[in-house]
């Protein structure tokens, strides 16, 4: 009679979703922007996202067989880190140093703190700003569009301004709307297309992998404080509009600051998250030094995500105020 029931901690019902799954649907959600990059690109986009998804998938599976432990690469987690940086980079960075950049994602960002589920910060945005610091002029090296990049090796071409940097200097005449929407202009592989992007998030939510909370909000915040303050003629002359579809920010609204690891888990906490993605990355862009503040707001929130967690977990049932909190 005693072996009748089973009695096991919760949760007690399982979903149907695996780790293998979700990743599964992120890297088909991917595939327009990575379209997308070899259209605008050329072929050389494809290498650097195949040399990144490769590198991230060797080391994640070496460092497993020298530390013993079970092979992982199955989930599919080394394949959307690999895409994912390789949407961050410039098609014309040198292959080595993509490599370099995987391995940094995924030993040190990912391995170190324990692996899948672990990492503090989003092991691809931490890998970009790595490269970004060690090799500053590769990483913003923008070609125009047309320009044939050699596959094999780093391109001898005239570098051209993302959109971006040509707000800053006022000069946005060259940048419409469509061509800012279709993506056919310099920038990182991944980012350009906000149509290819959105096709991809769209299908994200449709899936129910991603909530629509925290994007909706952190873009939203980005309009708000840049018609407020990017404009050059006072407080709301800022073209919103304009800032929304250039740079990163549905890249990395839809694809990392929904990252289930390094994001809070609560509804209000996710909120406050992309509250705060939305106002650091209007401050990098209006009042920084550097056009683009995407990859260091999501990254600075990854590491207040605990804290956030800890201040909006909801109460334990049968919880007992204590007197300080009563009064």
């Amino acid at each position: 009679m005693e072996n009748i029931l089973t009695v096991s901690h919760s949760p007690h019902i399982a979903g149907k979703d695996t780790v293998r799954s979700i990743m599964l649907d992120v890297i088909i959600a991917l595939l327009p922007a990575l379209i997308a990059g070899c259209i605008i690109f050329g072929l050389r986009a494809l290498v650097v996202t195949a040399v990144c998804v490769l590198s991230c998938v060797i080391a994640e599976y070496i460092w497993n067989k020298l530390l013993k432990k079970d092979n992982t690469c199955g989930d599919l987690s080394a394949v959307v880190t690999g895409m994912l940086l390789a949407f961050n980079m410039p098609a014309s960075i040198p292959l080595w140093m993509t490599v370099i950049g995987s391995v940094f994602a995924i030993i040190v960002v990912k391995q170190f703190f324990g692996g899948l589920g672990h990492n503090f910060m989003n092991p691809a945005l931490a890998a970009r700003a790595f490269l970004l610091a060690s090799w500053a002029l590769a990483m913003t090296t923008w070609y125009p569009v047309g320009t044939t990049l050699p596959i094999f090796s780093a391109p001898d071409a005239v570098s051209s301004a993302t959109p971006l940097a040509a707000y800053g200097a006022g000069d946005t005449a060259k940048y419409s709307y469509l061509t800012l929407f279709l993506g056919n202009y310099g920038g990182c592989i991944g980012e350009t297309s906000a149509l290819a992007l959105l096709l991809g998030a769209a299908y994200l939510v449709v899936k129910r992998v991603i909530r629509i909370r925290v994007p909706l909000i952190y873009i939203a915040t980005v309009a708000v404080g840049t018609w407020l303050f990017a404009g050059s003629d006072g407080i709301g002359s800022g073209d919103w509009l304009y800032q929304i579809l250039s740079g990163g920010l549905i890249l990395g609204a839809c694809f990392m600051a929904t990252d289930y690891t390094t994001t809070p888990t609560t509804p209000k906490g996710q909120i406050i998250f992309a509250l705060g993605c939305g106002i650091i990355t209007v401050l990098i862009r209006v009042w920084g030094g550097y056009p683009e503040g995407v990859s260091y707001s999501i990254l600075l929130m990854n590491i207040a995500t605990p804290l956030i967690d800890r201040f909006t977990a909801p109460k334990r049932y049968g919880y007992v105020k204590s007197k300080k909190e009563a009064a």
